[in-house]
């Protein structure tokens, strides 16, 4: 690819592909939601889990690691017993909300659209 060309819009680092790239898993996007719409930005471990049917305990903590990791989320441990961990939108996952909470209301106002949909073979919708 020529820097400066049409092609070089679509080169692996580009930013199409990264945004994608964070939402390879579908848990990214819904945690970034359910700390927006359902706790004010903030949440404990326990909480968002009883949040988000179908998340393992274990997939949860694997995706707030990576989310942390990247900058989404920030953890705040407070000094008590037992120790309390709470997770909060850093400012980028603020910015990263907005997009998530466009495609959401998409899919709401669109469900019948979403129903027609033929279910891929890994799909646990029937």
């Amino acid at each position: 690819m020529e820097p400066g060309t049409h092609d070089d819009q679509w080169r692996e680092d580009c930013a199409p592909r990264r945004v994608l790239e964070l939402f390879a898993t579908k848990w990214t996007s819904m945690v970034l939601h359910t700390l927006h719409a359902r706790h004010d930005g903030v949440a404990r471990t326990g909480v968002l889990l009883r949040s988000l049917p179908g998340i393992s305990k274990k997939m949860l903590t694997q995706t707030l690691r990576d989310m942390e990791a990247s900058g989404l989320i920030t953890r705040h441990v407070h000094s008590a017993i037992p120790p309390m961990v709470e997770y909060r939108l850093s400012e980028l996952g603020q910015r990263f909300v907005e997009p998530v909470e466009l495609l959401y209301g998409w899919g709401r106002d669109n469900a019948d659209a979403l129903d027609r949909l033929v279910p891929r073979p890994t799909s646990r919708r029937s």
